[in-house]
């Protein structure tokens, strides 16, 4: 064979070689996607390797930001288990879900959710461990299903395993960590570095406090256990490159001024997502996104119609750089009531928007105690006591400290309507700025946009009707007994 017709025979084996991967990519994207929801719960940003944090170790949440997408801003609807976690499932903001909006609440079976829609649309669908909750489904009407499918009490390889032949799936794995309670030392007692914990400027920098959040970064690794473990099962069946992986958490850290708090440190939450080939690979996001943006991304990439109540945006122009994505450079959350944590078991009501430089908080009841009132600060875990070696206890008791004076007031004292915070200049939102004339401008622009995007989402704070969310039953204990 000349020299002419081997080059002939070769361009056109790369021809057909070519033909078949293009068939092959055409073939992969017509079928439908897999779907393994991983969420933490009381897992906030920035404690993963991925987001920056040198102590933690989180190789499986790595991996999925270094072959896939990393988004920088992520916020829950709420800093609260059932509120956020509704919101997750419906694609809708917490304040439209009436009792839903609590924690402890229940959801109304009429509203849509996502995995029962992919049910209905022929996908395998199932969950393990935490997932809705907590609170009582039945209230809501759920007597006989789950609004995230079957529960799988031995996991996810039991959930695969009974799936039917050539069926996609979607699996919520879920977790109790890292949410407290904690065994004291457990952190340094497994090696990590107590004293190279980042400690916020919210805290006194103390033994107690960075062995507290070694504690809450040895559950944080054990939840990323938990997610390789599911990697390794999809990779063994060939099913890794098809399957949309998402790894999250529902809110920040359970420990005073994050979770039940509308800082960063309460709603801002890590998120990363691969989707094999169809996702390029090591990008970061900056847009601003929410979790209730879920819920429409997952129905958009199986080809299941959106509800019209849905309040989030698909993500999936961001997820596919080759698409145009509308702007996000902002995002909003609020919180009701989380525990009981007065008398009149009344919440501590407050919506929040967040910009790349801006912080604005506004809080609808100035006059009520954030989180509880004296002595018992109940809005803050553990609910029911302050605990032993904790840092929630260290800061009551070493309150009259100056050392520690102000990290209480800030963690557990009253709060004005408005806060402002320069997130480039004071990322632990440690001097709020709204009563600077200064920053009048800006407190009225985002009070401004704030309350348009809560009355184009229907929020009873603006529109009437609040007062509810008061009202609706609480259906865990409680360490105050009504009048």
């Amino acid at each position: 064979m000349n020299s002419r017709a081997r080059v002939g025979l070769w361009l056109l084996c790369a021809a057909v070689s070519v033909a078949r991967f293009a068939a092959a990519q055409e073939e992969a994207e017509r079928r439908l996607p897999n779907i393994l929801f991983c969420i933490a719960d009381d897992w906030g940003w920035p404690h993963a390797g991925a987001c920056g944090d040198r102590v933690v170790a989180t190789p499986a949440f790595d991996r999925i930001a270094r072959e896939g997408v990393l988004f920088e801003h992520a916020y829950v609807s709420s800093p609260s288990c059932t509120p956020s976690r509704n919101a997750i499932l419906t694609g809708q903001y917490h304040w439209r879900l009436g009792h839903g909006a609590n924690l402890w609440s229940s959801l109304d079976v009429a509203v849509p959710v996502y995995p029962l829609l992919l049910e209905k649309a022929g996908y395998h669908v199932g969950h393990w461990r935490k997932s809705w909750g907590p609170g009582r489904l039945k209230v809501g009407g759920y007597t006989d299903t789950h609004p995230a499918g079957k529960r799988y009490g031995k996991g996810f390889a039991a959930f695969l395993a009974a799936r039917p032949e050539g069926a996609p799936f979607c699996f919520w794995l879920g977790a109790h960590d890292p949410h407290r309670g904690y065994d004291p030392g457990s952190g340094k007692r497994s090696g990590i570095a107590v004293d190279d914990v980042n400690v916020p400027g919210f805290y006194p920098d103390v033994e107690t406090v960075r062995s507290d959040i070694a504690d809450y970064y040895f559950e944080v690794q054990r939840f990323d256990r938990d997610v390789a473990a599911a990697i390794a099962l999809l990779e063994e069946r060939g099913e890794l490159d098809n399957t949309i992986i998402v790894v999250t958490g529902d809110h920040g850290m359970p420990f005073p001024r994050c979770k039940s708090n509308l800082y960063d440190m309460g709603v801002r939450v890590p998120l990363a997502i691969r989707f094999g080939s169809r996702v390029a690979a090591g990008r970061r996001v900056s847009e601003f996104v929410s979790l209730v943006d879920l819920a429409p991304t997952f129905l958009e990439v199986a080809g299941v119609a959106v509800p019209d109540v849905v309040t989030g945006s698909s993500l999936w122009p961001l997820l596919d750089a080759r698409e145009p994505s509308p702007a996000r450079d902002a995002v909003v959350f609020g919180k009701e009531r989380h525990v009981p944590c007065r008398p009149d078991h009344s919440g501590y009501p407050s919506r929040g928007i967040r910009t790349a430089r801006w912080a604005y908080i506004h809080n609808f009841e100035p006059d009520r105690w954030p989180v509880g009132d004296p002595p018992l600060y109940g809005d803050t875990d553990p609910a029911r006591s302050v605990g032993k070696g904790i840092t929630k206890s260290y800061i009551l008791q070493n309150r009259a400290d100056p050392d520690v004076e102000r990290c209480y007031a800030l963690c557990f004292g009253k709060r004005p309507a408005r806060e402002l915070y320069d997130m480039q200049k004071d990322p632990d939102q440690l001097r709020n700025l709204a009563a600077d004339p200064d920053h009048a401008t800006t407190v009225a622009r985002l009070h401004d946009r704030l309350f348009a995007a809560l009355r184009a989402t229907a929020d009873p704070r603006v529109i009437g009707g609040a007062e509810q969310f008061d009202r609706y039953p609480y259906y865990g204990g409680s360490a105050w007994k009504r009048k």
